[in-house]
């Protein structure tokens, strides 16, 4: 099936703006150019419309802490034990969520999905597409990360549960006892393999460990203050795995030492009231300091802190404190993709990519501009 959107304003992110047509054949992208035509395709008239690639938000609770649930209700946390490594949020991902259509509403087609930050270990992610009522064909990447956990969240949980961690420094601990476990767990694997013998001891919690150290799977920590971002980068180096620092409030004051060390950021949410001790220092001035820099930076909502629909008046925001509306974008979209190392297939409009489009009314950073249509690999979702 053939789809030729014609005469848009594409904002292609990774080359210059032109008004012009994108051809779609089943899932992909086939040729973006002017005056474009194909025998028996569907005509998508775009005139005065803007088309852009979809958003993509490298780190959401979207569809685990759901709208209209109580807070007694929500699945995000397993708040009982520190490390929860073998938990999955696939298995508690309510497809049926009402802000789902929101997200799309607000230009949102890709999601990275993680546990909450309550434990220091707090289980496997998974990156999806608002494509389908069904959680396993949303999917397309599971696990992606294991979700982690530095400052103030762990130490508020389980000092009130009198047991440890109740310090950054117990914090720390939890992570390294848990990969110098999964290092041994690693070893006698590798033993029982080159004895030519059954491995029976398998442990789930071990498990996705050793995919992080394999480097299979990034490791998503959670680290708002500078000291935490840097306990991060300590324990990425001892243990020699990818890292991906999530929210990143103070990541703005080690800009060049994030650089050096190559650790990507998806920074936010920016928008809003500082709710904890951590965020005090929290500014949209973060986001021109880390782009100035060269950190490959990505913008999250913190879905339901900020409603993935509300995405671009986030992001719009950001432009009173010096952030181009460039590198917004990209922030949006290509940088959230080479994050999540799906850049090739989304987060730009390119030949060969996923047909991830959506309609704009107008100019996204105009206040009055709406979206209008989203299509999910060719297929029409909004």
């Amino acid at each position: 099936m053939k789809k030729l959107f014609k005469k848009a304003t594409i904002i292609p992110i990774t080359s210059e703006n032109f008004v012009g047509d994108v051809l779609v054949e089943n899932d992909k992208i086939v040729e973006i150019g002017r005056s474009l035509s194909s025998d028996g395709a569907e005509i998508i008239d775009l005139e005065g419309k803007y088309l852009l690639p979809g958003f993509i938000d490298a780190h959401s609770h979207i569809g685990i802490f759901e709208e209209g649930v109580g807070g007694d209700y929500q699945d995000g946390n397993e708040m009982i034990d520190p490390n929860t490594a073998q938990v999955r949020v696939l298995d508690a991902f309510n497809p049926d969520d009402v802000a789902i259509k929101r997200a799309l509403f607000g230009g949102v087609t890709t999601a990275m999905v993680v546990p909450g930050s309550a434990n220091p270990i707090g289980g496997q992610g998974l990156i999806l597409k608002f494509k389908s009522s069904i959680p396993d064909e949303m999917v397309i990447r599971e696990p992606a990360g294991l979700k982690m956990a530095l400052g103030e969240n762990p130490k508020r949980v389980y000092s009130a549960k009198n047991k440890m961690p109740a310090t950054r420094l117990g914090t720390a601990a939890v992570i390294r006892e848990y990969f110098y476990k999964v290092k041994d767990y690693m070893s006698e694997k590798k033993k029982a393999k080159d004895e030519g013998k059954e491995f029976t001891k398998v442990d789930m919690k071990m498990e996705i460990g050793e995919k992080v150290l394999k480097k299979e799977i990034p490791a998503r920590i959670h680290a708002h203050r500078k000291d935490d971002i840097l306990t991060a980068v300590r324990l990425s180096k001892e243990f020699d795995f990818d890292l991906v620092i999530e929210h990143g409030t103070e990541g703005y004051k080690i800009a060049e030492f994030l650089k050096e060390n190559n650790v990507p950021v998806v920074v936010g949410p920016l928008l809003g009231f500082r709710t904890k001790l951590e965020l005090k220092d929290k500014t949209y001035e973060a986001i021109p300091i880390l782009n100035k820099a060269g950190v490959t930076t990505a913008l999250m909502c913190d879905h339901p802190v900020i409603h993935l629909e509300d995405t671009i008046i986030q992001a719009g925001n950001a432009l009173r404190y010096g952030a181009t509306e460039e590198n917004l974008l990209k922030m949006l979209t290509i940088n959230p993709a080479k994050i999540l190392k799906l850049e090739d297939k989304i987060g730009s409009i390119e030949k060969g990519k996923d047909a991830d489009l959506v309609v704009w009314s107008g100019y996204p950073f105009e206040y009055k501009s709406v979206v209008e249509q989203v299509y999910i690999e060719g297929n029409k979702v909004y």
